[in-house]
């Protein structure tokens, strides 16, 4: 099963080195991982997307937070949250019919067109992996010169506040 994980990681070097390491060392593997700062100075937010049951979750955020300068690790998964990534894409567009397909797909999709040659499209998209994986289907008629996708980004939703907040007052 697909898990994703947040951790809330101190921003110093060798932090990252730290969680892949243990990833590494127990033999699981990383899908995708994605770090970013957070509003809180010295502190960054890890997304790391992963396979394995809840029991292999569990071990994982458990070691996690074992770490030094882990101040939380959680299942992003286990509540109600949206997940997000990025792809740009290098497609061609030879043709003014293809410039004109690619960019209802452009629409459609709610992508954008970052970058425009004669030949060539670079075209940001952002979504759920289905989504992404839909549109960089659609575009491979044709013909791709690269596709770069960066790592998930996950929140959880207002909703799992409010859930949490009425478990708390009841």
């Amino acid at each position: 099963m697909r898990n994703t994980l947040s951790i809330l990681v101190a921003d110093e070097p060798g932090e990252l080195s730290r969680i892949v390491g243990l990833f590494s060392s127990r033999g699981y593997n990383i899908e995708t991982i994605s770090v970013g700062k957070t509003l809180e100075d010295g502190w960054s937010r890890c997304t790391i997307v992963t396979e394995g049951d809840a029991a292999i979750v569990e071990q994982i955020l458990k070691q996690c937070e074992r770490l030094a300068r882990v101040r939380e690790a959680k299942a992003v998964t286990s509540q109600p949250h949206i997940e997000r990534e990025m792809a740009l894409i290098d497609v061609n567009a030879l043709t003014p019919d293809d410039r004109a397909e690619i960019k209802n797909l452009v629409d459609i999709f709610r992508a954008k067109i970052v970058d425009i040659t004669h030949d060539r499209l670079i075209i940001e998209a952002s979504g759920n992996k289905e989504k992404v994986d839909r549109f960089i289907g659609l575009l491979e008629s044709f013909g791709m010169n690269e596709v770069v996708r960066t790592g998930y980004v996950a929140i959880n939703t207002l909703m799992a506040d409010k859930a949490s907040a009425l478990q708390q007052t009841a």
